[in-house]
């Protein structure tokens, strides 16, 4: 198959394990970067690259248009606090942020996407040719929960979940069953370095996907760094929804997560609303 699958890169190393994927499928990659986001590696993982300032949508189009691209994804992050200060829509990009409403993270993609879709471009799930990285179930690390652990965990999950329906964020950090610190425009690890030095130590660190949660952008994600920011702060546990969120470095997640000392498990929420590792 060389039909050509369009790729709107943000930062991390997301996009360029998904264009690896992709040129393995037989599928040339037609690439979007954002500038001062995108790895400069991109442009050697791809086959055709175009750089873009934040907001232009009509640039994105009008590239995807010439190289033929009808599917595409999303793939990797976006500073999401430039989208108050380092944005330079053109045309396209300026009238559809005038039309939202609501600006919060899927809001503002799915009305992206949208736009996208109504130029021929349908968007498909960022994970169609990475289902390996899904986080796994299970405990990862050698370190187990204790029973006081645990009690954060459950705490924290219906903490996380009320915050992902508000389409606030995707995680928070508690500890003792109070809430320390909820994830919102900053990230995931400047909210675990916050709600971390409010526990002081011990922090127990949960991330879920949304309540409908849309496969095509925004999937959470966790890695090395992220253990790495919860062992500079002391704290205990990352507890993430498996099956519904990316892990990347998964070796060095958990050697990392052993070094300190650090609980990593991988859970799914049953029918009755209860949590199986």
């Amino acid at each position: 198959m060389n039909d050509p699958i369009g790729l709107i890169a943000g930062g991390g190393q997301f996009p360029l394990l998904f264009a690896e994927a992709a040129r393995e499928r037989g599928r040339r990659v037609v690439a979007v970067g954002h500038l001062n986001e995108s790895a400069p590696e991109l442009a050697e993982a791809v086959d055709a690259l175009c750089w873009v300032k934040l907001g232009q949508l009509g640039r994105i189009i009008s590239f995807f248009k010439q190289h033929g691209v009808s599917e595409a994804v999303f793939a990797g992050t976006i500073t999401k606090t430039r989208i108050f200060q380092d944005v330079f829509p053109d045309l396209k990009g300026l009238t559809l942020w005038n039309k939202i409403d609501v600006r919060q993270d899927d809001a503002i993609l799915r009305a992206v996407a949208g736009v996208l879709e109504g130029e021929g471009i349908n968007i498909l799930a960022s994970t169609c040719y990475l289902d390996h990285l899904f986080f796994p179930r299970g405990i990862l690390s050698k370190k187990k929960p204790t029973p006081e652990q645990w009690e954060d965990i459950r705490f924290g999950w219906r903490m996380a979940r009320e915050v992902g329906r508000l389409d606030i964020g995707q995680c928070v950090v508690v500890r003792e069953r109070a809430v320390m610190a909820v994830e919102a425009i900053e990230g995931t690890d400047a909210t675990i370095r916050r709600g971390g030095e409010l526990a002081r130590s011990g922090a127990v660190v949960v991330k879920l996907k949304k309540p409908g949660q849309d496969f095509r952008f925004d999937l959470p994600a966790t890695g090395a760094r992220t253990v790495e920011t919860l062992a500079e702060v002391r704290g205990g546990v990352l507890a993430v929804e498996a099956g519904q969120s990316l892990l990347f470095d998964r070796e060095a997640m958990v050697a990392v997560a052993n070094r300190a000392g650090i609980v990593v498990v991988g859970l799914v929420e049953n029918e009755a609303g209860e949590l199986e590792v």
